[in-house]
């Protein structure tokens, strides 16, 4: 089998040195991305013979291994594009919903993984476009795309419509385009709904709206969204999953689902509500530890 590891520059050695050590007992051909491998050997002293260096997103392996917190798994996830290469999350951060697979599960996970015992999750993911390709980079999203307000004093106007129905006109810091995988991050700390991660849909949320009477709103993911940005600077900021580039006002936007989904590998007994319950610690009365 042959297995990428994509990684941050925050690791915990013993967690590290514990992957590989699984990996070369089962004989796979570990390929490592550069900036990563680079880490490894520079900052942790920490040297591998591998089967190759990841030096761009041409590559093609059976499954890719992101080891850090959500954020290197977007990263990750942004590297496979297209590819339809299934993606496994191993947290070294502190919440982790993406990256959910803990250090005291990694034997047990390869474990399933080598026998084929788990499950693949098809999760959705936005495609942003304008009429003169504006956007610099991957125009894809698996959690949000947020359209931003650039200063610090002046709020944004943005006109949506959905299927070119006029829906909403939001003066507020920002709105996000948020998929199901995508309603736990930046969505639902402005107050929208968590959804199930192969749900159909996604949700419209305001970034401090300045009507209090403008919520999340919930929409099929098979509408097509529009947007026109009204600013006083005549600039906003548009972020694809923490991938920011500079608009000009005026510029349209459109935004749909994308044509393809990233394949995300669980452990067949490992359950969203079980996360769910894990990660924002539901029922537990923190006045008892």
């Amino acid at each position: 089998m042959k297995i990428a590891i994509f990684g941050s520059k925050h690791q915990k050695t013993e967690q590290v040195k514990n992957l590989f050590r699984i990996l070369q007992e089962n004989n796979t051909e570990i390929y490592l991305q550069e900036k990563f491998y680079n880490y490894l050997k520079d900052t942790l002293k920490m040297q591998y013979d591998v089967a190759g260096i990841i030096t761009n997103d041409d590559f093609d392996v059976d499954i890719v291994v992101s080891i850090g917190g959500d954020g290197t798994f977007l990263r990750t996830a942004s590297a496979i594009g297209k590819k339809n290469i299934p993606i496994l999350g191993i947290n070294a951060g502190r919440l982790g919903f993406l990256a959910d697979v803990g250090e005291k599960d990694l034997e047990d996970t390869f474990k399933d993984i080598f026998s084929g015992n788990y499950r693949i999750e098809h999760r959705s993911q936005l495609q942003l476009s304008t009429e003169h390709r504006d956007y610099h980079g991957f125009n894809y999203a698996l959690n949000e795309i947020a359209i931003l307000k650039q200063d610090t004093a002046s709020m944004i106007t943005v006109h949506a419509y959905i299927n070119d129905e006029y829906l909403n006109s939001y003066e507020a810091d920002g709105l996000i385009i948020a998929t199901p995988t995508g309603s736990t991050a930046y969505s639902l700390s402005v107050g929208g709904p968590v959804m199930t991660p192969t749900a159909s849909n996604f949700v419209i949320s305001a970034v401090a709206p300045h009507s209090l009477s403008n919520r999340p709103l919930v929409v099929t993911d098979d509408c097509i969204i529009t947007l026109k940005v009204e600013s006083r600077n005549e600039n906003f900021l548009i972020s694809l999953d923490g991938r920011s580039n500079i608009f000009n006002t005026g510029t349209e936007l459109t935004i749909k689902k994308a044509d393809f989904t990233l394949n995300v590998i669980k452990r067949k007994g490992n359950s969203f509500y079980n996360t769910l319950r894990n990660k924002l610690m539901w029922g537990i009365d923190p006045r008892q530890s």
